[in-house]
C-alpha cells in the first residue's frame, strides 16, 4: 500500500488529500502543514511548513512516502520540485524554471508571444511615472498586473484613469515590474490539465468567482466559490482551447526545455474572436479543485503515478451532475481577516485557514471553508448548497449568495 504527502494547508489540499485517500492503493495521506479540519476525513496533518524543504524531505524519507503532491504556488516558485528531485524523491509539480509561467507574468507573456498562444496585448513598465503617462492615454478599462505572485489579488481592472493611477502607484509599492494590459471582454473560465511530459489529462471546465461580494463587487480574492461544468463552454470550445492553447503550451514548454510532471491551469476567456489566455497557473486552482476532483470516476493516485511515468492514464469524469461550492471567509478578508471566529464543523466540507480542534474550529486566516453540493442541474446545485448554508451557524463569516449565476445567463460580448 502506498502513502502520500500533500503539501499545503488550504481547501485545495484538503480536496487533493481526500481524492488520494479514496484510492484503494493508498493506506495513508499526510498533509504538511495541513489544518485541523482535514482530520475529520482521516488525513494526518504534519507540523512542517510548506517552505521547509529540508524537513519535508526528511519526513518523506523517514516515513517512506511514495508520492508528494504540491498544492500551493509559493513553494513551487521557490523550487521545491527541484529540491525533491535532487534528493531522488517522487513529486508531482513543475520545477522552478517552468513555474515562472505563474510566478512571472512577464515570463508568461513572452512565452505566449514566442509560441503564438492567444492573449491580450500589453505594455511593460519598470518606472511609475512612465506607466502613468502611458495609462493616461490608453483606452479604458485597463488591466493592471503586478509581475510576481499575488495569491489571486495582484490584478486591478481600472475603469477610470484615476483608478488606474491609484492601482499603478500601489503596484509599484510592491514591485518594480508592472504590466498594463488591454482589457478583453468575454466569458472567463478555468481549464486545468494534469501533465506528464507529452501526456495530459483534461479536467472538466470550471468557473471561479474572484470578487468578494455578490454581483462581482468588492476586491479580488483568492476565490469565493466555483461550479463545474460550465454550460457555455461547449465541447467545441474545449477543443478550440486544446488546439490553440493547451497543446501549444505543452509543446512550447518542451521546446524551451521546461517540460515537467504537474499541472497547467489555463485561466481562459471566451471572446468574440475565440479563446484567449488571461493567465497561467502551474498548480490546481482553489476553489475549483474542491468541485473538480470529486467528479473523477477512478483512482486519482493511479492517474498521478501514470503521469509521473509519462504513461497516458485512463480517466473518466462524471457527466450527469453539476458540482457547486461556496467559500466562507473570515470578516475582514481579503485585507486583515479576523482570527478566532467560530467556524462550523460540516461533514464533507473542505477546510482551509482554520485552527482549534475538529469539534471547535476557528478562523486562522482569510478563507476558512468551502461547502459544496452536486445536483442534476446548475440551478438545483445552487439551491442545495445555499439551503445547506442557511442551516449552518455561520455567524460573522462572509460568503457570496450568487455563485453559479453566470452559468445561467447567455454570453454577451
Amino acid at each position: 500500500m502506498a502513502t502520500v504527502l500533500v503539501i499545503g494547508n488550504g481547501g485545495r489540499e484538503h480536496a487533493i488529500a481526500k481524492a488520494m485517500l479514496a484510492s484503494s492503493q493508498v493506506s495513508a495521506v499526510y498533509c504538511a502543514p495541513g489544518n485541523p479540519g482535514m482530520t475529520l476525513d482521516g488525513i494526518q496533518t504534519v507540523a512542517i511548513a510548506a517552505m521547509d524543504f529540508a524537513s519535508l524531505t526528511d519526513f518523506v524519507r523517514q516515513n517512506t512516502i511514495d508520492l508528494t503532491f504540491v498544492g500551493p504556488e509559493v513553494p513551487l516558485a521557490a523550487g521545491i520540485v527541484d529540491y525533491f528531485q535532487a534528493a531522488g524523491l517522487a513529486i508531482f509539480g513543475p520545477h522552478q524554471a517552468a513555474a515562472q509561467l505563474e510566478s512571472s507574468k512577464v515570463f508568461a507573456k513572452s512565452f505566449m508571444q514566442r509560441h503564438q498562444i492567444p492573449t491580450a496585448a500589453y505594455q511593460l513598465y519598470h518606472e511609475l511615472q512612465a506607466a502613468i503617462a502611458y495609462s493616461q492615454t490608453a483606452a479604458l478599462p485597463q488591466v493592471i498586473k503586478v509581475d510576481g505572485l499575488a495569491a489571486g489579488k495582484g490584478v486591478t481592472v481600472a475603469t477610470s484613469h484615476a483608478q488606474a493611477e491609484q492601482a499603478l502607484t500601489a503596484a509599484f509599492d510592491q514591485t518594480d515590474t508592472v504590466l498594463i494590459e488591454a482589457f478583453v471582454a468575454g466569458f472567463e473560465f478555468s481549464q486545468m490539465v494534469l501533465v506528464g511530459g507529452d501526456q495530459y489529462v483534461l479536467l472538466p471546465t470550471a468557473q471561479d468567482h474572484k470578487r468578494l461580494a455578490d454581483h462581482d463587487k468588492g476586491p479580488n480574492t483568492g476565490g469565493m466559490g466555483a461550479y463545474s461544468p460550465v454550460p457555455q463552454i461547449t465541447p467545441e470550445i474545449v477543443q478550440q482551447t486544446v488546439a490553440t492553447i493547451i497543446e501549444p503550451t505543452i509543446k512550447g514548454l518542451k521546446a524551451d526545455g521546461l517540460s515537467f510532471e504537474g499541472v497547467i491551469y489555463v485561466g481562459g476567456i471566451l471572446t468574440a474572436h475565440g479563446v484567449q489566455v488571461i493567465e497561467y497557473n502551474l498548480r490546481l486552482g482553489d476553489p475549483e479543485t474542491q468541485i473538480l476532483l470529486p467528479q473523477l470516476e477512478g483512482d486519482f493516485y493511479q492517474v498521478i503515478v501514470d503521469l509521473l511515468q509519462h504513461r497516458q492514464p485512463t480517466v473518466r469524469w462524471q457527466t450527469a451532475a453539476t458540482y457547486l461550492g461556496v467559500v466562507l471567509a473570515a470578516p475582514g478578508y481579503p485585507g486583515e481577516p479576523t482570527k478566532g471566529v467560530p467556524v462550523p464543523t460540516v461533514a464533507g466540507a473542505d477546510y482551509a485557514s482554520v485552527a482549534g480542534t475538529p469539534a471547535h474550529l476557528v478562523s486562522a486566516g482569510g478563507r476558512v471553508m468551502m461547502v459544496t453540493a452536486k445536483a442534476a442541474t446548475l440551478t438545483a446545485a445552487q439551491t442545495a448548497v445555499y439551503q445547506q448554508l442557511s442551516q449552518l451557524e455561520t455567524g460573522s463569516l462572509v460568503y457570496r449568495h450568487d455563485i453559479g449565476d453566470k452559468g445561467l445567463q447567455p454570453i454577451t460580448f
